[in-house]
């Protein structure tokens, strides 16, 4: 099947929403985000999201006209770390991994920071076992500079975060 990857707008947010939210219920281990405080906040959150007002941008891969995929880029604020942008909400419909839509979400976001003025490197965290995804991040040329032990814990389980770079 085809797949078109866009940019999120406004528009996109109920959809972004419940792909949001079905990614943080079925793998709550690779969010620092929760399901339980994601569903409490109102649709307007996410249209602000999407319509840039916090400076994150945000793409989506589509397959025939249905939001199975997405991911964002979060640039920071402070002067001194203007030149790093994060990678973030990357989230792939289970019934779509392994046809690419991975690989094209992060490419777009790679795409559209080679353009950015004065953006220098992309970071990101992803769950240290998480085999297919590092695999992917490791193919679009991410590095991993280091793994945090019990980044995060979810139902009293710890899950250690590895931190990739990309350098543009």
């Amino acid at each position: 099947m085809p797949v078109q990857v866009r940019e999120l707008t406004r528009a996109d947010a109920a959809a972004f929403r419940a792909l949001r939210l079905r990614a943080l219920k079925e793998h709550p281990e690779a969010f620092t985000s929760s399901f339980e405080e994601a569903v409490e906040q109102p649709i307007n959150v996410a249209e602000r999201r999407l319509a840039g007002e916090s400076g994150d941008r945000f793409w989506g891969a589509f397959v025939a006209d249905e939001l199975q995929g997405m991911i964002g880029l979060a640039r920071e604020s402070r002067i001194k770390n203007r030149h790093k942008g994060n990678v973030v909400a990357m989230y792939v419909a289970a019934e779509f991994a392994g046809q690419g839509l991975g690989r094209a979400l992060v490419q777009a976001v790679i795409d559209h920071a080679r353009d950015v003025d004065r953006l220098e490197q992309l970071v990101l965290t992803v769950t240290h076992d998480n085999i297919p995804a590092c695999k992917l991040y490791n193919g679009a040329g991410f590095k991993t500079f280091g793994v945090e032990p019990r980044a995060i814990q979810v139902a009293g389980t710890y899950f250690d975060k590895e931190h990739m770079i990309l350098f543009l």
